[in-house]
């Protein structure tokens, strides 16, 4: 199994995935979200100048926020600069859209993007629409050695629902998932499987990652312990911001109802009133704001995290390593990355 890291894009990030490669990890993954945090291609070209041998991946990019001759562009100028090393994660939007307000892109404008994208990294002429009309594009000179097409760029897709799973089965090298509870992301990788048994393809034949934030917990330290409320806090406010924004189908768990209703009444108070977004995403996945921190109950952060001892989080990615999973990934939080030397001791017993 390979282990990752994931950042939010930050111009000192290399540092961090410098040091990750030096223990070991296979990965780093970089998040897209413009108003929140530096420019995603600007960390990702400081990483691989600054790294030889980890894989370098978006985690995700949101087409909607980049037209695909530039993200094509991007992907290519990345590739030249640590050539093999660079992955085109995407999907239709969570933090990168609702932080503007918006909600997740069309799944048929996805598969139409993602179509002109990997057309012209493989050299193609692809017809390509925009205001109103289809132009014929293709890169004009490759050959001059100014990017890098020789090197394939795989694509690798967070997908969530049936009708995404079943894209993904359908072109992507790879799906993305966040798990919080084993079961559930077993049940997910179920689903895909089904997926791409109906699309022809072996299920094996397609890299899943999980994703996760969590604490490595000393014996006899609480899930609610100072130092799990900055490491994994963070994943359990979210899992509250995309129930409020969106209706998932969760079935949700007792540790998680009530914390759900006393959360949507916070929001309520939030202003401006007709942008109640502005306040809830501020440091989404990358910190916990002081009015959140009430609701980091220890049951609450056990339950949406990776966070226990490190003899417990073992076991938990060795089931979905067994169940199917290439990768577990495990996101640190700015301030808390010296979390990274717990999760490679974690993985090293794995």
């Amino acid at each position: 199994m390979d282990f990752g890291i994931a950042l939010a894009s930050n111009v000192d990030a290399w540092k961090t995935v410098k040091r990750a490669e030096e223990l070991g990890f296979s990965h780093a993954w970089f998040y897209d979200s413009q108003m929140l945090v530096p420019d995603i291609l600007v960390t990702m070209a400081l990483a691989a100048d600054k790294t030889s041998k980890i894989k370098l991946g978006m985690g995700v990019m949101v087409p909607t926020n980049r037209i695909a001759p530039v993200a094509a562009n991007a992907l290519a100028s990345l590739n030249k600069l640590a050539p093999g090393r660079i992955i085109f994660g995407v999907g239709t939007g969570f933090t990168a859209r609702n932080t503007m307000g918006l909600g997740p892109m069309r799944l048929s404008e996805l598969r139409e993007y993602l179509r002109v994208v990997r057309r012209l990294l493989a050299g193609e002429t692809v017809e390509w629409e925009t205001e109103g009309a289809r132009h014929k594009i293709r890169f004009l000179n490759p050959e001059a050695g100014m990017i890098n097409i020789s090197d394939r760029i795989p694509l690798h897709i967070s997908a969530f629902a049936p009708k995404a799973r079943k894209l993904t089965a359908e072109i992507a090298d790879g799906w993305m998932t966040f798990s919080a509870q084993v079961p559930r992301a077993l049940h997910e990788a179920g689903e895909l499987a089904k997926s791409c048994r109906e699309s022809g393809r072996a299920a094996e034949s397609l890299y899943r990652t999980a994703f996760a934030l969590g604490c490595v917990l000393a014996d006899g330290e609480s899930a609610a312990s100072p130092r799990a409320k900055a490491q994994a806090g963070p994943m359990s406010v979210v899992f509250l911001h995309g129930l409020v924004e969106a209706s998932l189908g969760l079935q949700l768990s007792p540790e998680i109802a009530p914390v759900l209703d006393a959360y949507r009444k916070q929001y309520a108070t939030y202003e401006p009133a007709d942008a109640r977004y502005l306040q809830m995403h501020k440091m989404h996945l990358i910190g916990v704001r002081p009015e959140e921190e009430k609701f980091l109950t220890p049951e609450f952060i056990a339950a949406t995290t990776f966070t226990a001892t490190a003899t417990e989080l073992r076991e938990r990615i060795r089931a979905l390593r067994d169940g199917g999973f290439n990768q577990f990934v495990i996101q640190l939080v700015p301030g808390s990355e010296s979390a990274l030397d717990d999760w490679a001791r974690v993985f090293d017993g794995v």
